[in-house]
């Protein structure tokens, strides 16, 4: 089973992705910001990272350059999800190491797909 980890400080938002992906078969775990992100990773090896952009103390792009830093996440992949849709905020995610950018509100289905293709072999 795919570990999916679902990081966004609005909890409606955590809500959504829940019950999009809840009847999809994998292991969701849910942090809600970056800094509890980051400290579920020292044990959580999640095969996807859900990366809100607009948080507080730490953002998505802070966490996802963390990430990418790390040598036993270089497989994780990362999708990131913000209201940000302009193309300079989606390259600078994809410089930080995010593999999809997708703005919100999302199509659910495109999510998914995007979701199924990264992380089922």
């Amino acid at each position: 089973m795919s570990t999916v980890l679902i990081v966004d400080d609005d909890p409606t938002a955590r809500e959504t992705l829940i019950a999009m992906l809840e009847h999809e078969n994998y292991d969701l775990q849910l942090a809600k910001d970056g800094i509890q992100a980051l400290q579920m990773l020292k044990e959580l090896q999640p095969d996807l990272i859900l990366l809100d952009v607009n948080m507080p103390r730490k953002d998505g792009y802070e966490i996802c350059r963390i990430i990418r830093e790390r040598e036993e996440m270089a497989g994780t992949k990362v999708i990131m999800l913000t209201a940000k849709g302009q193309t300079l905020e989606k390259k600078k995610g994809l410089e930080v190491g995010a593999d999809e950018y997708v703005t919100k509100p999302f199509s659910a289905e495109e999510l998914l797909e995007k979701i199924r293709t990264m992380i089922e072999p």
